[in-house]
């Protein structure tokens, strides 16, 4: 059976050359960036001279599909004046420079050098209508390429222009890359509409997407199915976006309750979601869903597109009305390329088998699996896809399944429904329920374009099955699990993703800096292993670089300068009294960088807070009872950090631990504040104005309480202390100069005057401007160890050094005291870690 669909009308106007014919749009916008607007002719001027200085020969030309302005001219330059554009993600060196060995480019054009012309006239035999190369698996590690003809892109950019009846007046904002095919067929649809696209590298969780996109007044992005996890998580909802017209999805299939939830959304707010199928082979489109449809047909992926034929094959399958999806219309591929003497072969494919299993619902395709995944274990044919679905109707939405000889492996983001899935899989495959693994993984893998790389849990299915393998003791990966104490850590993973707090944060930061010399990257905490990694390739280490000096994190640099004040101070060797209040200040700014910036909806972050916090917690509580039973010198209250509920003006030793006793309630405070539905997503979308509220709320409470100087104890109580650690908080939150202005006039504010003593008051509000204007020091290397051993271990130097220095203090050696007591608090960090790890790794598996 074949639903075919009328030609588009634009496709008959697309002249031969140019691929894109857009330049007749004359003065109407077509790039904007954040500081520049090209029209259509300005564009094709820009495009005709960069492909000048190339010189007239046909040739093959490699460039980096960055979403910037240098990127697109020369892509377009390739594109539109007869080379043949083989295009490779930006900033993955390893992996253009494996396509460049493989393909031998005559031109490359990358985002950080000049075009490199390695010769004037073509080192191949280039097929006439060849003008397009894509990967298939949105990464270049593979020479297998699609070949994409003038006429693939052209008609396929018409066809898309015609179903989403794109006008000059639209502007779609760039949320994919300009690598990816879904990416690129937005940039062509918009041109050959004579419509703009506005450029731009931000992701939709970013504030300043947000702003670019308002200021810019586009009217539509797309999406792939993990964007929208993005934006729900982000606060999306509660935006006013007034000239939003269209949402595209494609990418994958996202779940149908997702289709309707949108689509409602959508429909109240003024624009409509177009649910749309296709791959590279087909240059992008295949299918499109009415958007009236989409309520009552969400798991469609519609018709085909104008031109476009679907047919299905029934004889592959043995259901009834069930086969495998075959499209075929004038965007279907010339076919693969697995070396350079591919490139001139013709065409030799005239249809496109999807590998997609799918029926017809009223008239409607609807995919109901794939072909290839199907498994068999102990005989048995199992339909994964079906098993999935189950799992992620019943147990779990991000559920997911794949098979080996030995075994069906389901993989779910937390514990909760090991044995609920578990009963089920069993249930629908038949199996015995040993042949059913279960296994924890926080974050489902991703291919580059965001699609569940089922490659990547094959292999951890059968890395499960057999003995495990410790991870390289030198590589970067290495530092993670060892830090981390997640030897699942994968390449997808970043250390906010993994559960990281602020003093694995320390230990880390100081371990990568063997691996980044000159500095760790901006961000890395929130950065993939796999990206940190191939930054480290890109920017090799010397023995000068290894050896001497390191830039290390300023937050690093102050825990371990606070921590030595706070001990010094009290050994009486030095009055360098303020440490704690130092320290509660960098709490709160890595309470806003880790906790606050795990990806995921209020849940994800409620168990990350919930992680940190019983790291802190569990050995504090440990050492403190141990004390109390063995010493007696601290009372139940203290034990269970509840002291500052009891009014207490003198000091005594149940005063010791104010700083930890505060750092828990504060924290525990903010994180129940933020994991508040409407609150979580409020703070998604204004991170810095949320902060500033909560500030003037705390500050408030502080004046309220003791005005302007505080008392000698009322200084130690956790309500009148909460603005140090939301001062952190909205320094964390601060990007831009005029913000770090006002949190500096703030910080000023509320810290002089509030002890009655300039010593104190320089240490803190001096160490605060110094985190929030000077994000790293450069320091010798023995120096950066030093303090990241320090840092790592304050939390425990303060909590043990209360029973060392005394009996040293009272017999006059008040350095010895010093060194003693930094000595045993590293000491029992290094004795907790296991426990600091075990109880981390607990509460991000039970979500």
């Amino acid at each position: 059976m074949t639903i075919t669909s009328p030609p588009p009308a634009l496709l008959r106007e697309v002249r031969p050359l140019p691929v894109l014919d857009h330049a007749g749009f004359g003065d109407r916008p077509a790039v904007l960036t954040d500081g520049e607007v090209l029209s259509h002719a300005d564009l094709a001027r820009r495009v005709a001279d960069r492909a000048g200085t190339w010189g007239p020969a046909r040739r093959l030309v490699l460039v980096e599909g960055a979403n910037d302005l240098d990127s697109l001219v020369a892509y377009l330059a390739a594109l539109q004046h007869g080379h043949v554009a083989l295009v490779v993600p930006a900033g993955r060196e390893a992996q253009r420079e494996a396509m460049v060995a493989a393909y031998d480019p005559d031109i490359v054009c990358t985002t950080a050098a000049r075009d490199d012309v390695r010769r004037p006239e073509s080192a191949h035999d280039l097929h006439p209508d060849l003008a397009l190369l894509l990967s298939t698996s949105g990464t270049t590690g593979s020479p297998k390429l699609v070949r994409l003809s003038r006429d693939n892109v052209a008609s396929n950019a018409a066809a898309i222009a015609d179903y989403l009846a794109l006008t000059p007046a639209d502007r779609a904002i760039t949320a994919l890359p300009l690598h990816y095919c879904y990416g690129l067929s937005v940039l062509h649809s918009h041109l050959v509409a004579g419509a703009s696209v506005v450029l731009t590298g931000l992701s939709v969780v970013d504030e300043c997407f947000w702003d670019l996109f308002a200021r810019s007044g586009a009217t539509s992005f797309a999406g792939v199915p993990h964007t929208f996890d993005l934006l729900a998580a982000s606060g999306f909802e509660e935006r006013d976006l007034p000239t939003l017209r269209q949402v595209t999805q494609a990418g994958g299939r996202l779940d149908p309750d997702a289709v309707r939830r949108w689509s409602r959304f959508g429909r109240r707010h003024g624009w409509d979601l177009v649910v749309m199928y296709g791959a590279t082979e087909a240059t992008a489109r295949m299918a499109w869903l009415p958007p009236a449809l989409a309520e009552e047909h969400p798991r469609s992926i519609g018709i085909a597109v104008p031109g476009g034929h679907l047919r299905l094959d029934e004889s592959v399958d043995e259901r009834p009305g069930v086969g495998e999806l075959v499209y075929s219309g004038p965007n279907v591929m010339l076919g693969y390329a697995h070396s350079p003497a591919d490139l001139a072969l013709p065409r030799d494919t005239t249809e496109l088998r999807t590998g997609d299993l799918a029926r017809l619902v009223d008239g409607l395709f609807e995919v109901v699996g794939r072909r290839n995944r199907y498994g068999k274990v102990f005989g048995l044919r199992l339909d994964l896809d079906a098993v999935e679905r189950h799992l992620q109707a019943e147990v779990h939405r991000l559920a997911r399944v794949v098979a080996t000889d030995g075994a069906v492996h389901v993989f779910l983001p937390s514990g909760r429904g090991s044995a609920a899935a578990r009963a089920l899989t069993t249930q629908l495959c038949g199996l015995p329920p040993h042949v059913v693994r279960v296994t924890v993984l926080p974050q489902v893998p991703l291919t580059g374009t965001d699609k569940t790389d089922y490659a990547a849990l094959g292999e951890l299915a059968r890395a499960d099955e057999g003995p495990p393998s410790a991870p390289d003791g030198d590589s970067l990966r290495s530092d993670f699990v060892r830090v981390l104490g997640r030897p699942d850590a994968r390449d997808a993973d970043s250390f906010v993703d993994l559960g990281g707090d602020s003093l694995s944060y320390v230990e880390l930061a100081t371990r990568l800096v063997d691996h980044f010399p000159r500095g760790l990257p901006t961000g890395w905490h929130t950065r993939s292993i796999a990206d940190l990694e191939r930054m480290t390739t890109a920017a090799p280490v010397t023995g000068r670089d290894r050896h001497r000096w390191a830039r290390l994190d300023t937050t690093v640099a102050l825990r371990a300068l606070a921590i030595v004040f706070v001990v010094a101070s009290h050994v009486d060797l030095l009055p360098l009294e303020g440490g704690a209040h130092l320290l509660l200040a960098l709490a709160g700014f890595n309470f806003a960088r880790f906790q606050l910036s795990a990806a995921g909806d209020a849940r994800t972050r409620l168990r990350h807070g919930l992680s940190g916090l019983a790291q802190l917690l569990v050995p504090s509580v440990i050492w403190v009872g141990a004390v109390s039973v063995l010493v007696g010198s601290y009372g139940l209250t203290t034990v269970l950090f509840v002291r500052g509920f009891l009014n207490s003006s003198v000091w005594d030793d149940q005063w010791q631990l104010w700083f930890l006793e505060s750092l828990v309630w504060i924290t525990a405070a903010a994180l129940a504040l933020t994991c508040l539905p409407v609150l979580h997503r409020l703070e998604r979308r204004t991170p810095f104005r949320f902060a500033l509220v909560v500030l003037a709320v705390a500050a408030a409470v502080r004046f309220a309480d003791v005005g302007l100087r505080a008392g000698p104890t009322q200084r130690y109580t956790t309500l009148v202390v909460a603005f140090f650690f939301v001062l952190g908080w909205l320094g964390a939150r601060a990007t831009t100069t005029r913000q770090r202005l006002l949190v500096t006039f703030l910080a000023a504010t509320l810290t002089i005057g509030f002890f009655g003593q300039v010593h104190r008051e320089v240490i803190v509000l001096g160490g605060f401007l110094l985190m929030l204007w000077l994000p790293h020091v450069t320091v010798p290397r023995w120096l950066a160890r030093a303090a990241g051993v320090l840092a790592g271990a304050s939390l425990f130097i303060y909590l043990t050094h209360w029973q060392v220095y005394p009996p040293l203090e009272d017999a006059g050696h008040p350095w010895l005291a010093l060194v003693a007591s930094l000595t045993v608090g590293i000491a029992y960090a290094r004795v907790a870690r296991p426990v600091h790890q075990a109880v981390g790794r607990a509460v991000l598996g039970a979500r």
